[in-house]
């Protein structure tokens, strides 16, 4: 019996360490599973930020992100005096014309006045001269609320972010207080964005000299082993000489680009009505010919320009209550870009300009410098008398002294 009873509590003991071990196994098989289910997930995991990532960077359409230019001039409008490189874009009139019709209520006129804001007052460029897809603009007193609207309307409007928003201060000191009666703060902006694409893909053409002075230029166009067809979408409007010549080249959209060689004029404005005047005199061939050629550069800008010559300078309001006003800052941007297939612009415009009483805002007055230290003309008269009785003209002041 005793050994039956020894026999039974081992037999009972190994049955209890191989279920132990069976349960050991099962929890490290479970174990495993839950291993690799966890490494499942967290792939999955990554691979759904990844997809985020990416679909987030896909849905902004981002102007390439060119490097500042060196030596190209912006301008504000075309009547502005060019004398070399030189890019305009209608970004800045169309905030400069909100500000001057909506809440100044009449021209802008510094003391003394800026002849960059004469031209401005002019308006030569309004936006009913341009179709509402091509822009997007938005003024209003200056708030994070307005910053927030113009944010949402050009990713809206355009799939694009502002390089230019953060320039300007949005702190609590730099926005509009509604809690001084006697100051009111507003802010302007626009931008412009296009992408177009010409008609028929031009050829990219052998790199070569651009004028006397520059070497190894990429070009794009029409040469003799182009198909026939490419030439079809561009219009001649003249054809002087290989120097003296303007065509269109069409688009996919209603966007034309316009060469004009040897432009003649010392504004945009000139060089325009006078390439439009050859135009109109002409009367030679404007189809392009299946023996004509034709090559362009390939063109990267990026330029951006502080508009300091008219910052800080007081000005008249037709508001009877805020009837002084200054701009705070004003910045335009232009970036542009052309190749064989087409081209990029992107153009923003952004002004802070606040309004006040003449109490509140002044204008400085500004220190007279009455130094006789270069050539002078000296009179003596007698009181009441028309004519003096001596006069003398000092140029070389050391032979007198």
């Amino acid at each position: 019996m005793k050994k039956f009873l020894v026999t039974l509590i081992i037999i009972l003991l190994i049955a209890g360490i191989l279920a132990i071990g069976n349960y050991t196994l099962d929890l490290r098989s479970e174990n495993a599973e839950l291993l690799a289910r966890e490494k499942e997930l967290e792939t999955e995991l990554l691979a759904s930020q990844t997809e985020l990532a990416n679909a987030k960077k896909e849905a902004v359409q981002e102007v390439p992100n060119l490097e500042k230019t060196n030596g190209m001039e912006v301008v504000p409008t075309m009547l502005d005096i060019i004398t070399g490189d030189s890019s305009w874009c209608g970004t800045f009139q169309l905030i400069w014309n909100d500000m001057k019709n909506e809440v100044v209520k009449k021209d802008i006129v510094f003391t003394p006045q800026e002849q960059m804001a004469s031209n401005l007052n002019k308006e030569e460029f309004k936006e009913s001269m341009l179709s509402g897809e091509y822009y997007f603009k938005k003024y209003g007193l200056k708030t994070l609320e307005l910053k927030e609207e113009i944010e949402k309307g050009i990713m809206q409007k355009f799939n694009q972010t502002s390089d230019i928003l953060e320039d300007f201060d949005w702190s609590d000191e730099g926005l509009n207080d509604p809690n001084n009666p006697d100051v009111q703060r507003y802010f302007f902006y626009a931008m412009l964005y296009r992408k177009f694409e010409f008609l028929q893909e031009f050829n990219k053409l052998d790199k070569g000299k651009f004028g006397n002075n520059y070497n190894n230029i990429e070009y794009f166009g029409i040469d003799r082993n182009t198909k026939k067809s490419v030439g079809e979408q561009i219009d001649v409007l003249y054809y002087n000489s290989n120097e003296d010549f303007a065509i269109v080249v069409n688009t996919k959209t209603n966007d034309e680009v316009i060469f004009c060689k040897s432009p003649e004029g010392t504004t945009f404005k000139e060089i325009y009505d006078n390439m439009n005047n050859k135009a109109g005199k002409y009367d030679g061939s404007k189809s392009f010919k299946n023996i004509d050629e034709f090559k362009a550069p390939n063109l990267n800008f990026n330029e951006k320009r502080e508009y300091t010559e008219l910052q800080d300078k007081t000005f008249k309001t037709a508001d009877p209550i805020y009837d002084t006003a200054e701009i705070i800052k004003a910045i335009q941007t232009i970036k542009f870009s052309l190749d064989e297939k087409g081209g990029e612009i992107k153009s923003e415009a952004g002004m802070d300009m606040v309004m006040g009483t003449s109490a509140v805002n002044p204008a400085p007055e500004e220190p007279r410098y009455f130094y006789v230290d270069n050539t002078f003309a000296i009179f003596l008269k007698e009181k009441g008398q028309t004519m003096p009785y001596f006069a003398a003209r000092i140029e070389n002041v050391t032979k007198f002294q």
